[in-house]
């Protein structure tokens, strides 16, 4: 004792001793020196063979295992206690041998003799504790080995040792399927027990055995159904017992088990479901549901009325159970019950739906698990019947949630919204109330969609704007709706002022020009908006200062202060637009006309990662678009590059939009100006210009709606601006020397030379011929004819220079004639000026242009090229579109 007293740490320290000393360590470091100290004594102990205390050593090796710390040294002192004779020893040897080994571990080979002497023992207890160390860590060659012993004792007298060894007999048909028949008979017999321990391993053998061997499963599906099927009567009609009695319902967990083999013995096979019938029902309506032993009960009742062959009354009644569930208090039962019902609507989507005001309830549920998966069977619930009540409720409850549900609620409304829009104007106003109840939490892609539908919905772009407006007033705040507003008052801001396009439901409301800017003003000053939302309200000033030009100046001085914003992108809008509104009185009006309407197929296909359905309808093929047939005017400008499959080259690896490279702009973000990479830019930014930045010349990009230029071309991209004007009156000398011009505005100049005399040349048109590339009819609508002849320059396969004549067959003049054309990525375009902007009419004179093209890929894919027509009759614009396919091979 006195030993004891002064070394603590000997082998003799009782383990509660070390417990209470590891418990009074302040500090970790305080723990490892403790354990360090009691695992060299247990070292000590080890290496002297110190037989009294291996049992106390283990006990204490054990605890620190448990701590995290390692233990491997005394591993062998495991074996060595298996070994032992007594009782006592051979306990604490298989516990810790359960602990602190595990099947990977070599060592365990040595303990398999061991195992085979203890299963043969004749000591019950022994035998038992060699059971269950064998169904913790049988390894496949320890199955293999020990399979016959473990199938014995089936025989055994004691229901405890046929327990063990069914709960033994699941870990070797789990490590090897193989000997699952050598356990089919032995599990057969099992469930003829009265004994309820070993009743219950001989269930969850029999489930096991069916789920690794299709043979096992036949042999219980015949045999055995009818057996189990009895079992469940009789344990749910059974009287009181009090040894088994939980809650008033005897042995719950044996009903859960023979719940369980009747869904696997069931699911399948009608027959068996059939026979299984009436239990599952009695079941399900005679146990009590005050309990959890109860509703446990019921939910396995129910996951397996589900599971098994299709019974429409039985289903009915399991889906009530679930619907009864979720008015529980527990919100363990009310989430498994959702859970359950996710997976029953796609069996009974009728019988869901009748406790569909219950599940909304769940989604204003306090608990945030309990919420989110209410809202996702919600979505599941909605189709074209219930969609408008189920929006309502939910924009309803959109109001009061809570900030952190606000994000997954509105994704889900825009996605339902989106789905099930019957008319545009219901989906515009559900879309409009979300964006002012939830515009923070709202994706790009939600409003990016609503700009595309307004785009559409000519008739509704009145009451839009309008509704904008209003919302604006009271929600202004929000982000996603503050873009919306102030693309849609860009875009239709006359129709805000004059009360265009009322409905019948609508009130008119008063706005002047002044009220419109003011709103554009607001937007642009707001603290909380970030970089798109700025550039896209500059953009809107711009076409606001051509619509009111009452208020020109006033949207000038606004654009003008951002002139020294340290955000580049902000900065330079503000120095072009402003040069636009200044000193190009002359084309603003075009430059600065209406978009043209957004294609919702393509933008969804582009949205979905795949090819629009129009580009593949047109592969190989005229059906769809044959050459010559017009385009409707609806067709947007996203759609120019809707080429066949072929001549479509493949996404860039840097994951630039399609659009972006149409367009050859690029956004940047704030960080850009200390040097960091450019992120991917969304087609629909693009299309509302936020985010272009001025573009160099390079060849390597599209020349996309490439206008007739100047024969010159400044250095300074700002100089290039100021003097449009007046280099687009210059007469043309050597239209074949001029270069594409990309100004500051990318291109997109809608005008073609004021003057009707420009002298045409045809450079290169006396070159080689012949016929070997005959002329073709590219392009011919009611009125308009295009004819493109061609010629090779010796010396150039790749280059091919085009010559197009266009004719007016109709009996008025056409003015403001311009040409526009689009081409692949691998294909390099240059147009020359037209000969003039006036066609005059009934074919009595025509106009000339000279087109460039180099096929970078020549011989490999052939040349296709979309065109787009513009030109005024009786001051009424007109636009024509098509898309030319039937190019001679070769070019």
């Amino acid at each position: 004792m006195a030993d004891l007293i002064i070394n603590p740490f000997s082998s003799g320290t009782r383990l509660r001793d070390m417990i209470r000393s590891i418990r009074a360590c302040k500090t970790a470091a305080e723990e490892r020196a403790v354990v360090r100290k009691e695992c060299a004594a247990i070292r000590a102990a080890i290496s002297e063979n110190d037989h009294d205390y291996r049992h106390r050593n283990l006990a204490k090796l054990m605890f620190i295992h448990m701590l995290g710390y390692p233990t491997h040294f005394g591993q062998m002192e495991c074996l060595k206690a298996i070994a032992s004779a007594g009782f006592p020893e051979k306990r604490i040897g298989y516990l810790g041998l359960m602990l602190l080994l595990d099947e990977r571990q070599e060592v365990l080979m040595l303990v398999t003799n061991s195992l085979k002497q203890d299963l043969n023992h004749s000591n019950q207890y022994i035998v038992g504790i060699a059971l269950c160390a064998l169904g913790n860590i049988c390894s496949a060659e320890m199955a293999r080995d020990l399979a016959p012993e473990v199938e014995r004792l089936f025989q055994s007298r004691d229901p405890n040792i046929r327990k063990k060894a069914a709960l033994c007999s699941i870990r070797i048909i789990k490590k090897v399927p193989d000997l699952a028949e050598n356990f089919m008979s032995p599990a057969a017999v099992l469930l003829k027990e009265k004994h309820h321990g070993a009743l219950i391993s001989g269930v969850q053998l029999c489930t096991e055995l069916c789920k690794v061997s299709e043979e096992a499963l036949d042999y219980l599906r015949k045999k055995r159904t009818e057996g189990v099927v009895k079992i469940l009567k009789d344990v749910v009609n059974s009287p009181y017992q009090p040894e088994y009695d939980i809650a008033g319902i005897t042995d719950p967990f044996l009903h859960i088990r023979l719940l369980r083999l009747l869904r696997v013995l069931g699911q399948g096979d009608a027959d068996a479901s059939d026979y299984m019938n009436d239990i599952l029902a009695q079941v399900a309506t005679k146990t009590e549901t005050n309990k959890n032993a109860g509703n446990a009960i019921l939910y396995e009742c129910v996951e397996t009325i589900m599971s098994i062959e299709d019974n429409s009354g039985l289903r009915v009644l399991a889906i009530n159970i679930l619907g009864r569930f979720l008015s529980n208090r527990d919100n363990n039962i009310r989430y498994v019950a959702l859970n359950m019902l996710m997976r029953a609507i796609a069996v009974d989507a009728q019988a869901v739906q009748r406790h569909r005001a219950t599940i909304l309830e769940c989604v204003k549920d306090s608990d945030a698990s309990i919420r989110k998966r209410a809202l996702e069977l919600v979505y599941l619930l909605v189709n074209d019947s219930n969609v408008k009540p189920l929006t309502k409720e939910l924009i309803d409850y959109l109001e009061v949630s809570d900030q952190d549900f606000k994000g997954d609620l509105s994704a889900k409304i825009c996605s339902i919204v989106e789905k099930f829009s019957l008319e545009k104007i219901w989906y515009i106003d559900q879309m409009l109330k979300v964006l002012s109840e939830a515009g923070n939490f709202v994706k790009d892609d939600a409003w990016h969609a609503l700009i595309v539908v307004i785009s559409n919905a000519s008739d509704l772009h009145g009451y839009t704007v309008r509704s904008l407006y209003r919302a604006f007033q009271t929600s202004g705040e929000q982000e996603s709706l503050v873009r919306v507003t102030v693309w849609c008052i860009g875009e239709y801001g006359e129709m805000l002022v004059n009360n265009m396009g009322m409905l019948d439901k609508e009130e008119p409301v008063t706005v002047t020009e002044s009220d419109a800017v003011d709103v554009l003003e607001t937007a642009m000053k707001r603290h909380t908006s970030d970089i798109t939302t700025r550039a896209m309200t500059l953009v809107a000033l711009l076409k606001l200062s051509s619509r009111f030009p009452s208020c020109s100046q006033r949207v000038n001085d606004i654009i003008v202060e951002h002139k020294g914003n340290f955000v580049l992108e902000l900065q330079q809008r503000s120095i072009e637009f402003n040069n636009i509104i200044e000193r190009h009185q002359n084309i603003r009006s075009i430059l600065l006309e209406r978009m043209p309407v957004l294609d919702e197929t393509t933008y969804n296909g582009r949205k979905a990662g795949s090819l629009p359905t129009t580009a593949q309808a047109s592969t190989g093929s005229s059906n769809s678009l044959p050459n010559g047939d017009v385009k409707p005017t609806a067709a947007p400008l996203v759609d120019l590059l809707d080429l066949s499959s072929d001549d479509t080259p493949a996404p860039s690896s840097s994951g630039v939009d399609p659009l972006q490279d149409l367009l050859g702009v690029d956004l940047t973000s704030t960080h850009s100006l200390s040097g960091s990479s450019k992120a991917p830019v969304d087609s629909l930014l693009d299309l509302l210009s936020i985010g272009t930045t001025s573009v160099q010349n390079d060849s390597s990009k599209l020349d996309v709606l490439s206008a007739s230029n100047s024969s010159t071309q400044s250095a300074n991209p700002l100089d290039t601006l100021s003097s449009l004007s007046s280099s687009l009156a210059t007469p043309v000398s050597a239209p074949g020397s001029s270069a594409p011009m990309m100004d500051l505005l990318d291109g997109l100049s809608l005008i073609a030379p004021k003057t009707d005399t420009v002298t045409f040349t045809s450079p290169g048109l006396s070159e080689t011929n012949g016929s070997v590339y005959p002329s073709i009819t590219a392009f011919k609508s009611s009125s308009l004819k295009m004819e493109f002849s061609f010629s090779k320059q010796p010396g150039n396969p790749q280059t091919t220079l085009i010559h197009a004549t266009f004719s007016n067959m109709s009996s008025d003049n056409y003015t403001n004639f311009i040409f526009q054309a689009a081409v692949p990525k691998f294909v390099q375009l240059h147009l020359d000026p037209a000969s003039s902007n006036t066609l005059p009419a009934n074919g009595k004179g025509s106009i000339k242009q000279n087109l460039k093209v180099t096929n970078t890929q020549q011989g490999q894919k052939n040349l296709a090229m979309r065109v787009r027509i513009a030109y005024k009759v009786n001051d009424k614009d007109m636009l024509e579109q098509g898309q030319i396919n039937n190019f001679p091979p070769g070019l």
